[in-house]
């Protein structure tokens, strides 16, 4: 039966069995029944907010006001429907005070909802009643949140409850999208305000709250916006840190944009939350637009900010003038405000482009050739020469025994350090690029597996300086090669890696080539292509050395000159290292390893340091005339390399190509993927 009409049989039966034991005489008639009548009606004769404060006593022991319900208010809630009864089934009579059935709980919102929404979902009517859904989903958040806690002053109850923040008597959210929605959205800070005070206080002076209660601007930041609703957890967690600063975003787009191009924000982008956040900058309840002399960022008040992180505890260094001066959400877009960061950007995509498209269009045209003229039966150079009978070779390769002789190419040294080289430059482009596209899946298990970006930036920086080291040193060692045969070197020769006419004599035969216009020219000792890698490296080691030594010592730096450098340093740094790591697993791999003329991969000239005959031969032709007019072959000849070492190497090769190119993929699914700056 309904509770209602259960409720006044109970209350009539136990008045007559009070008047049966009473002291009335015998045989008298029973006392009059009292209707016991517990609709909504009746509870409102009294709790309708019309009659006197209505008082009861608390679990305390002291007298608290009872809430009155408006019955106008009432009609219009989401619970007009339901009995007053239907929640507060403890409560068994209309007189003052209430009797309550013991046993029975007080009326619990959030469990009496996910009781419903099951009831729902097994009366397949989910489709019918889809809010009931999203008010399961907000109670099972509200479970896991801050709120759900118990209150450290009264264990016994928790931190808020349903009602704290929804009054249950007039609750009617209006639907998202309506103008209802949005006026009833500027009420919100009130409603958290009668807990929270200090902060309400301090947001209602803040840019944000002036907006919403001098303004009425219903686009305004309230509460809800950065502390989300139902699962709202604590300021101080992770979670709550990432979610204000993607909040901030939700308003502040172009900031928000600007804010992860920066290591602050590529850090935070990846899901760590130790570098500056929206909020360690601007402040949280009580920012104020940085023009004004209150705010954390007005020009007088900056360097103190940026010295509360920079503070010269731990690990960063104290924050020096320079830092003034630093734009954290400069951007290339804006010539007007930030001409350094437009002309340095436009400048490095020029070099990019111009770049890739000179040798993309290089390969693509050399791959043609090589396989049109393998399709003709003009084959592939790589013949070991011990294949080739003695009679059929040239008189100096005849006399000198050649099917067990090799050239040499490169010395141990030289071998030694390219290698040492290409593991740093790999280490640096995974530890790099996994910063510089921080939203890819893949940059965040790169930063797990390395335990974070701080492990991570510290690899990057041992790579770095083993990088500069294997620079330097080569320096050194061409510096004293060059001072011993002075005398004998040419700047200009075929010895140098200088470049000279005819790099460019040959760069135009190779495109005749390619285009079917002229034979292939005879290339020295260095390719005009194996010079463009060399010199890169100075290129490289200058902009994406100096560059990280920079943003590595920030505070040294601004001692000096103006903070607009780290700025730059950011965008010449991350494009430098984009078109290093691109064109290195790109032009480099093809050039070495996936012309028609190399295949299979790889060559491992580099390792072995010899190449055959034959390839020497055709490689660089104009050096095997030259040394072979001279007399002076024979001194580079060397025996071939032995079978295991041949194996080792080719091993070695591929697992390389192979970190490179999965490298070179990676990067490419964070720039396709939109995370290209």
């Amino acid at each position: 039966m309904p509770t209602s009409k259960l409720a006044t049989w109970i209350v009539t039966a136990a008045v007559y069995a009070a008047a049966s034991l009473g002291g009335g005489s015998a045989g008298a008639a029973p006392a009059p029944t009292v209707a016991q009548q517990l609709d909504n009606a009746t509870c409102q004769s009294c709790h309708d907010g019309k009659k006197p404060k209505l008082e009861m006593l608390g679990s305390n022991g002291e007298k608290r006001p009872v809430q009155s319900v408006l019955p106008d208010k009432y009609a219009k809630s989401v619970h007009a429907k339901m009995e007053c009864v239907a929640c507060h089934k403890e409560i068994v009579d209309s007189v003052t005070p209430h009797k309550k059935a013991d046993g029975v709980a007080k009326a619990e919102c959030a469990q009496c909802h996910v009781d419903l929404w099951e009831s729902i979902k097994k009366d397949n009517k989910g489709a019918e009643r889809p809010r009931m859904g999203i008010v399961a989903d907000n109670v099972a958040a509200y479970k896991k949140s801050f709120h759900a806690k118990p209150d450290k002053d009264d264990p016994t109850r928790q931190m808020a409850i349903c009602s704290d923040c929804h009054n249950v008597h007039t609750f009617d959210v209006p639907p998202r999208g309506t103008q209802e929605r949005k006026e009833w959205h500027l009420t919100v800070p009130d409603i958290c305000g009668r807990c929270h005070e200090d902060h309400l206080e301090e947001w209602s002076e803040s840019i944000h709250g002036k907006e919403a209660i001098d303004k009425k601007n219903l686009k305004t930041a309230v509460c809800s916006d950065c502390h989300t609703t139902h699962d709202i957890v604590g300021s101080s967690t992770d979670k709550a840190k990432l979610s204000i600063t993607a909040s901030c975003g939700d308003c502040h787009q172009s900031e928000l944009k600007s804010y992860k191009a920066s290591y602050h924000g590529q850090v935070n982008t990846l899901g760590y939350t130790y570098t500056a956040k929206c909020f360690d900058c601007h402040g949280s309840h009580g920012i104020q637009p940085s023009k004004e002399a209150a705010s954390r960022m007005h020009e007088k008040n900056r360097l103190k900010t940026c010295q509360k992180c920079h503070s010269g505890k731990k690990d960063l260094p104290l924050a020096t003038a320079g830092f003034i001066s630093f734009s954290p959400h400069g951007t290339s877009d804006d010539f007007a405000k930030y001409p350094e960061i437009w002309i340095t950007t436009k400048f490095m995509e020029a070099l990019l482009i111009g770049v890739f498209l000179f040798f993309w269009a290089h390969s693509i045209l050399w791959w043609h050739r090589e396989y049109k003229d393998r399709k003709e039966g003009k084959g592939s150079f790589r013949v070991r020469t011990r294949d080739i009978p003695v009679e059929q070779l040239p008189f100096p390769e005849r006399r000198m025994d050649p099917p067990n002789k090799h050239v040499r190419r490169f010395g141990p040294m030289w071998r030694l350090a390219h290698l040492f080289f290409a593991l740093s430059v790999m280490t640096l482009v995974l530890t790099g690029m996994a910063a510089f596209y921080p939203d890819t899946g893949w940059a965040k298990a790169v930063m797990a597996a390395f335990g974070g970006p701080k492990t991570a930036g510290l690899v990057h920086r041992v790579a770095a300086f083993t990088m500069l080291g294997i620079f330097f040193m080569h320096l050194i060692a061409v510096s004293i090669n060059i001072a011993r045969k002075w005398k004998d070197f040419k700047i200009f020769g075929p010895d140098s890696f200088v470049p000279n006419w005819k790099d460019l004599d040959d760069m135009i035969g190779m495109f005749k080539w390619f285009l079917g216009k002229g034979p292939r020219p005879a290339i020295e000792r260095w390719s005009y292509w194996e010079k463009f890698d060399y010199w890169a490296v100075f290129w490289g080691m200058a902009i994406i050395g100096g560059s990280g030594m920079a943003l590595a010592f920030p505070h040294v730096v601004a001692q000096y000159l103006p903070g607009w450098i780290f700025n730059i340093a950011m965008v010449v740094h991350g494009e430098e290292a984009f078109l290093a790591a691109v064109f290195l697993f790109t032009v480099h791999f093809f050039n070495n390893h996936f012309r028609p003329d190399k295949l299979p991969p790889p060559d491992v000239v580099m390792f072995t340091g010899t190449q055959s005959l034959d390839e020497f031969r055709h490689e660089h032709r104009a050096q095997y005339d030259r040394l072979v007019a001279s007399g002076e072959l024979e001194k580079y000849l060397v025996e071939a390399p032995s079978a295991p070492f041949k194996l080792g190497s080719r091993i070695l090769g591929l697992v390389l190509i192979a970190i490179g190119l999965s490298l070179l993929t990676m990067i490419a699914i964070g720039f396709f993927g939109g995370g290209h700056r």
